[in-house]
């Protein structure tokens, strides 16, 4: 089994700036992707930011330029630095990871989500 755990959300006003940070444990023999989705109330889960084993990123257009994602994969840990902070960022944020378990299982996890609100 496998668990990943957010923290670093709260409430912050426009301009602003958080840290996310996600640590994954358990079973796990190597990290793929790592990433941040959001989930804002009556819209979809979207892609915020990615992250390869290798540093290769990935950043939804909205964010480009204002938050940064980082991971350090000897830790199994994820970052997102979040700066410039609007009220559209407002929103549950939810770290995955792409895993290989030590059994040999390929599969995606999620964490349980941390809110960010954002007041203007």
């Amino acid at each position: 089994q496998v668990q990943l755990v957010e923290s670093g959300g709260g409430l912050v006003q426009a301009g602003g700036s958080l840290r996310l940070s996600c640590a994954a444990s358990g079973s796990i023999f190597s990290i793929n992707a790592m990433g941040w989705y959001r989930q804002a109330p009556g819209k979809q889960r979207e892609l915020v930011a990615a992250i390869t084993s290798g540093g290769s990123t990935n950043y939804a257009d909205s964010v480009k330029g204002r938050f940064t994602i980082s991971r350090d994969n000897a830790k199994n840990t994820v970052s997102l630095q979040m700066n410039s902070l609007k009220p559209e960022d407002t929103a549950v944020y939810y770290c995955n990871a792409s895993v290989v378990t030590l059994d040999g299982w390929g599969m995606g996890y999620w964490g349980k989500g941390t809110l960010v609100t954002v007041s203007s």
